[in-house]
């Protein structure tokens, strides 16, 4: 990863800079994923929300009920629709940032799928990387 880590939307008023390295990708493949994304997954990076600075532009925010059942705050473009990032309610110091809006992502590396049982039937999954068909488990 470069030092200065930077990203943004697709029409550009939107941009920001992370703080900290991101090393570790997480394809989510829950069906809100699948719908808010466009695609078959939502490729992410955990980090917490203090390491995210908007540098222009504020996104707007849409709030789910995800298919876990927890609230999701999801954040995107309001003029060009992409995606930013998602946050789930229960935990405000952790953002989900959305891989694809990094500027130059550098050496990251895919390491979990989850929501598997929702993954489409023409995404091809990786069996070398950890799997779970719902949520990963929460750390104890």
């Amino acid at each position: 990863m470069p030092e200065q880590i930077t990203g943004g939307c697709l029409c550009g008023k939107i941009r920001y800079t992370v703080s900290q390295p991101i090393q570790n990708i997480i394809a989510c493949h829950c069906t809100h994923c699948q719908k808010a994304s466009g695609s078959g997954a939502s490729y992410n990076a955990v980090v917490p929300s203090s390491a995210v600075t908007f540098t222009s532009g504020q996104p707007k925010c849409f709030e789910d009920t995800a298919q876990s059942g927890n609230i999701l705050k999801r954040y995107f473009c309001g003029d060009c629709g992409s995606p930013i990032y998602s946050q789930r309610a229960k935990t405000p110091e952790m953002i989900v940032l959305k891989i694809g809006t990094l500027d130059a992502p550098g050496e990251l590396k895919l390491v979990m799928n989850i929501w598997t049982n929702s993954a489409r039937p023409w995404m091809t999954i990786d069996p070398a990387t950890e799997r779970h068909p719902e949520n990963r488990p929460v750390k104890t």
